[in-house]
């Protein structure tokens, strides 16, 4: 407290403090209002119904190969982790992706992107590798094939097994577990999403078989589609070779030389 008998050094400084930290309070104020409307992570809304998706040619297409020679044309990339399985060795689906990101053990986000999924896309979750509880189970399945959802890959668990996996309706899943979810936390859908390694942006070409899934980016599809017929037709013919006899790749030799387990001028 300052008083007429304060001398006025002390006086002027303990006025200065008051002033200076006032300039400071504001400054906090103001910066935090700036970021608030400023930064774009706030201004994105949790469900984005609008962006591109790749063609329904390109899904047809590309739906003729195999995961596994679409994924060895697109760079040998682009691949979830083998934990993400089918829960029967028939199922199959291609399409666009509609990106789902969750919290463990939660699965309203989920319910969200099925109500704003349209015919043909397939719902891709990031459940976190949880397997604590299922997100999903018969249920929610036959909701989506009612839909017109062409199937649903989850890096989580589903439950419901056994009669899902006597259907043709294609789930693919990290595990199992009788736990049910709840439906209360936030989660995002239609935003780029990190699943099982791979990152998947919305819209992408989605691929998946016996073997696993693969992604493709949507502006990459068309290049990668051509690519898979060459290989496709190359690999008919090294079959037919086999067949015939023919037991030895001709790129065996020089690939050992490459990498030191041939000596130069050396054959097996």
């Amino acid at each position: 407290m300052f008083t007429s008998q304060t001398p006025p050094r002390v006086w002027l400084k303990g006025k200065q403090h008051r002033y200076s930290c006032f300039v400071l309070y504001t400054c906090i104020v103001l910066s935090k209002t700036i970021w608030r409307h400023s930064c774009p992570f706030l201004k994105k809304k949790a469900i984005n119904r609008q962006f591109e998706r790749v063609s329904a040619e390109d899904v047809r297409r590309a739906a003729e190969y195999q995961a596994a020679i679409l994924a060895d044309v697109a760079g040998r990339r682009g691949t979830l982790h083998g934990r993400i399985k089918p829960l029967a060795p028939h199922m199959s689906v291609a399409g666009p992706a509609i990106t789902v990101e969750v919290r463990p053990g939660d699965n309203l986000a989920i319910h969200a992107a099925m109500a704003v999924a349209q015919p043909g896309d397939v719902l891709v979750v990031d459940g976190k590798g949880d397997l604590s509880c299922a997100l999903l189970g018969e249920i929610m399945a036959t909701q989506a094939q009612a839909s017109g959802i062409a199937g649903i890959i989850i890096d989580g668990a589903v439950r419901d097994a056994d009669s899902l996996s006597k259907g043709h309706y294609p789930v693919f899943s990290a595990g199992l577990n009788p736990c049910g979810p709840t439906k209360l936390i936030s989660g995002r859908v239609n935003h780029p999403i990190s699943v099982a390694g791979a990152t998947v942006q919305a819209g992408d070409l989605v691929v998946a078989d016996i073997d696993g899934v693969v992604v493709i980016p949507r502006d990459e599809v068309q290049q990668v589609i051509a690519l898979a017929k060459e290989k496709l037709e190359m690999e008919t013919r090294r079959l037919a070779a086999i067949r015939e006899g023919d037991l030895r790749p001709h790129w065996l030799d020089d690939a050992l030389r490459k990498a030191g387990m041939l000596a130069d001028g050396e054959t097996l």
